[in-house]
């Protein structure tokens, strides 16, 4: 039985909502996040990645980039402005992406359901970027951009959400500078009931993206019952804000990878691949299905198809394409041993495409790409379900979420 509130969010005014919403915090660098924030006060990004405004060498996991964020959230809310609402609303979040479009209820939801795996979890999480988003909720007392669920879609929910969005305007609707439209409602409330008692009969929700927001809010969580006395259970601190979107409407892209250094001649490259791997020359960028891989090597694309030689494991992750390649081909052949720690392999969105891959190839910054077919939401369900993890960097959701439209105070 899964636990979905209405919140008080804090949001822009609607005449900045397109200033102050920003990029999440993790898929950008700093120096991308000062330039995106650059001649821009407003820009959330001063408050999920306030180090871009200290001293370049500043530690940013230090208390001080954390007072900062506060600082900061504090001054946008005045200078935005931004709203406070004074009663709990569900909100809907339409993301638009060319053709592509997804609508999903932003909500709180409960750190017990988490706790209890009701919200299932398919990724491991770093204890040092869970500890970043922990400090940074406990400093500000905000989550300020949410987690990203998804759920096997529900017919009286989704006749609520298009009744929404056919009937009313709007708070916000604009186009961000990456060309994705952005759109939120506030739900009527005579429709909360029909969210909440719908959403109670969902056996389980499923983290898509977000798992370190989520893990910091538990922790965020723990540390607040700790030093409340007077805890009940019904403080904000035991919700998290998350986005819940039907799984049927989700978009995943593949994430790609490059290699810096084959440690060997590319002639005795191509013969290892060779061992496990039928490779012939192509004209596509793109596998054309699952289990296939195309690889970019002396300016030219390669098709690989596993052979006889390669043996599937028997758990659910193990027979994900990106096990298969990292099994077969960058474990046994370049001692990729963990993606997660070697400096030897890098990550590639598949949003940024297979042109990119090319120019870091081309460029001499890599040797090799390695472009995948992309996981299916039915995947990361079932290895949900399995109680397993995904492999590292398995999958990219597009379009994102804006962090700074919806923000739950505690």
């Amino acid at each position: 039985m899964a636990v979905i509130r209405p919140f008080k969010a804090v949001r822009p005014s609607e005449k900045v909502a397109h200033l102050v919403a920003s990029v999440p915090y993790d898929v950008v660098d700093r120096e991308e996040a000062a330039e995106l924030a650059k001649g821009n006060p407003i820009s959330f990004l001063r408050v999920t990645r306030s180090e871009i405004e200290m001293k370049e060498k500043i530690n940013v996991y230090s208390q001080e980039v954390y007072q900062k964020a506060k600082e900061n959230f504090y001054r946008i809310k005045e200078e935005a402005p931004m709203i406070q609402e004074q009663t709990p609303h569900f909100y809907l979040y339409k993301l638009t992406m060319g053709n592509h479009s997804q609508t999903g209820i932003a909500a709180t939801f409960s750190v017990d359901d988490y706790e209890k795996d009701i919200i299932k979890k398919h990724e491991k999480t770093r204890k040092v970027k869970e500890d970043d988003r922990t400090n940074h909720i406990i400093t500000t007392e905000a989550q300020t951009g949410p987690v990203f669920l998804t759920y096997k879609s529900v017919t009286a929910v989704d006749h609520a959400v298009n009744e929404t969005i056919s009937k009313n305007d709007p708070v916000y609707n604009f186009t961000s500078q990456d060309g994705i439209r952005h759109e939120i409602w506030v739900l009527p409330e005579n429709l909360n009931e029909v969210i909440i008692n719908e959403i109670a009969k969902v056996k389980n929700l499923y983290i898509a993206d977000g798992h370190h927001r989520a893990a910091s809010a538990n922790r965020a969580r723990i540390e607040k019952r700790e030093h409340n006395p007077n805890h009940t259970g019904e403080e904000e601190y035991n919700y998290f804000i998350a986005v819940l979107f039907p799984a049927e409407q989700l978009k995943i892209l593949p994430y790609n990878r490059v290699v810096r250094d084959l440690k060997m001649t590319k002639e005795m490259f191509l013969e290892r691949v060779k061992e496990n791997f039928d490779v012939t020359e192509t004209n596509s960028p793109n596998p054309p299905a699952v289990k296939t891989f195309a690889m970019y090597i002396d300016k030219k694309w390669f098709l690989l198809k596993p052979n006889k030689n390669v043996k599937e494991g028997k758990s659910v992750g193990d027979k994900l394409d990106v096990s298969i390649l990292q099994n077969n081909l960058l474990q046994p052949v370049l001692g990729i041993e963990d993606p997660r720690t070697d400096t030897n392999i890098d990550f590639i969105g598949g949003i940024r495409g297979t042109s990119e891959l090319e120019k870091l190839v081309d460029s001499g910054k890599a040797v090799a790409a390695f472009s995948l077919f992309p996981v299916s939401v039915d995947d990361l369900i079932n290895i949900s379900d399995a109680g397993e993890t995904m492999p590292p960097k398995s999958t990219w959701f597009e379009p994102k979420l804006r962090d700074g439209l919806l923000v739950h105070t505690i």
